[in-house]
């Protein structure tokens, strides 16, 4: 799908601050880099975390990330290069590939695995946790495949590629919606020489992570592999620019203004919530709740 030329929206954010992400390891040996770190919750809230891995040597991956439970939240996993292969104590599975969203629910709780579905060659792509509201954090649990031909994109005058995985952009739906969190999540494709302006309510976090080449926002260098947390300073859209052939994700949210209580893959809002979901995952409560919501 061709756009016309990126709408002048004005005024536009700065940059707050850049962030370098931490190397570190999850699952079974998976080697990957946290950029979105628990102590940015706040700011960044609704998110909670991401991560991103580029791994060409199977040994950063191949052990993938066996039986593990989650409470409390969404996670979108984005692959760019590579398969996984999802299981979940809800009966559901689901082979994710290039290009391709899978958008979870943990809600109540479930235990699923992702595992590589390659014994070599690039794996490349994305986790992000996205918070749900206090009302929902026990709501069934929820899974979504959704597959690269079934996200919108559409390509600007000046080239520049966007595919529109959650929100919307310039006039094109994404591939998900969700209530209360309002998520905007591009995955924008810049060729060199051109720009890309995105419109962001002025009271949504927002950030924009590179991931290929360098681009510059409101004057600011962001390069391979960083993040930008963009200011929350009343502005009512973000521009990006490419130098060189470039691509970003560029994400916000509504913050929930809600308290934040994680204890590893659970999300809540209490201490004694948190507890709770220890003790319902320790009694088996998570795999029969999975199968009630079936």
């Amino acid at each position: 799908m061709s756009q016309p030329s990126n709408l002048i929206a004005t005024p536009l954010r700065a940059v707050e601050r850049l962030v370098q992400g931490v190397a570190t390891a999850d699952g079974a040996g998976v080697r990957l880099t946290r950029v979105l770190t628990q102590n940015l919750q706040r700011r960044l809230d609704p998110f909670l975390m991401l991560d991103a891995f580029r791994n060409e040597n199977a040994d950063d991956y191949i052990g993938g990330f066996p039986d593990h439970p989650h409470r409390g939240f969404e996670t979108v996993s984005y692959m760019i290069a590579g398969r996984m292969r999802h299981h979940d104590s809800a009966g559901n599975a689901g082979l994710l590939g290039p290009g391709g969203v899978q958008w979870m629910t943990a809600g109540s709780g479930l235990i699923h695995s992702e595992l590589p579905e390659q014994e070599e060659g690039l794996m490349e792509g994305f986790q992000l946790w996205l918070n749900l509201p206090a009302r929902d954090k026990m709501i069934a649990p929820n899974y979504r495949d959704i597959p690269p031909a079934a996200i919108p994109e559409y390509t600007t005058a000046e080239g520049v590629r966007v595919r529109v995985i959650a929100g919307a952009s310039q006039g094109v739906a994404g591939a998900v919606q969700r209530p209360h969190t309002e998520p905007l999540y591009l995955d924008v494709h810049l060729p060199a020489g051109s720009h890309f302006e995105q419109a962001i309510p002025p009271g949504h976090n927002a950030f924009a992570y590179t991931y290929r080449g360098a681009v510059e926002i409101a004057d600011t260098t962001v390069n391979d592999r960083q993040m930008a947390i963009l200011a929350n300073d009343g502005g009512t859209a973000v521009r990006i620019a490419a130098g060189e052939a470039a691509r970003v994700l560029l994400i916000a949210g509504r913050p929930l203004g809600e308290p934040i209580a994680q204890y590893g893959p659970f999300v809540m809002n209490t201490g004694e919530e948190l507890q709770q979901a220890i003790r319902d995952y320790q009694a088996g409560l998570f795999e029969a709740a999975s199968v009630q919501a079936r």
